[in-house]
């Protein structure tokens, strides 16, 4: 593929860490003792009662330390590795995608691996399983610490949001991989790239609002089809 390909774009979502066990807030399993997330993951749930949101993401970094990357991520490892001119820009926050060897990654939805202050917005990596059982006070301020994800009802960092829409402006090719392509603003990535003349690659078990427009759509799961179409295209 080389330079002729180049820059290179690949946008994840959940259903890649799926495929890992990470369980996803939509469909089954997307409940935590009979609450959805949605309750969870949001400012105010946090204002109201810290603790029980704390305990969920203890629970969900729990799963997640018990997950290791697929062939999906593996495979994205190894364009990156291929490729000169790529970026990763991924909706999950599970780290999988580190783990399984990517640097040039735009987390746009954050990391359950990093706390956040929210007295002063430091930010710190906290890898520890389990999580203490209280949130942390941050070092600097004091200030009680959260998880640094993007919770329901919040904007992305302006910053990260704009290196992903810049990427996807620069993009000749744009591989759209395991989301849904119904959370905004990562949805409008896609189509960025596409008004900006890039050839988009849709892989994903289902029809998603991508696939009228994707120049290829390939029907599978991830993990699967992924490492096919590379070694297809690795070195044309």
């Amino acid at each position: 593929m080389g330079r002729a390909l180049e820059p290179f774009v690949a946008l994840t979502g959940a259903g890649v860490s799926a495929e890992s066990g990470v369980p996803t807030f939509r469909g089954p399993g997307g409940l935590w003792q009979s609450r959805r997330p949605e309750e969870l993951a949001n400012p105010q749930a946090f204002a109201r009662d810290p603790l029980l949101v704390w305990r969920f993401y203890a629970w969900r970094r729990s799963v997640v330390a018990r997950c290791s990357p697929n062939a999906a991520h593996l495979t994205l490892a190894d364009v990156e590795d291929h490729i000169g001119d790529f970026t990763l820009i991924t909706q999950n926050v599970d780290g999988l995608h580190e783990a399984a060897g990517n640097r040039r990654v735009v987390e746009l939805h954050g990391s359950l691996w990093r706390l956040r202050c929210t007295r002063c917005r430091e930010r710190w990596e906290e890898r520890r399983v389990p999580f203490p059982e209280m949130p942390p006070r941050c070092p600097s301020c004091g200030g009680l610490a959260r998880p640094d994800v993007v919770w329901f009802g919040e904007g992305l960092e302006q910053g990260i949001l704009n290196r992903a829409m810049s990427s996807a402006a620069r993009a000749r090719l744009m591989l759209v991989v395991g989301t849904s392509a119904v959370v905004h603003p990562a949805a409008q990535l896609p189509l960025i790239a596409k008004k900006a003349g890039a050839w988009i690659v849709e892989i994903n078990p289902e029809e998603t609002p991508v696939s009228i427009y994707a120049d290829e759509v390939i029907r599978g799961p991830a993990a699967q089809v992924l490492p096919e179409w590379w070694a297809r295209n690795r070195d044309e």
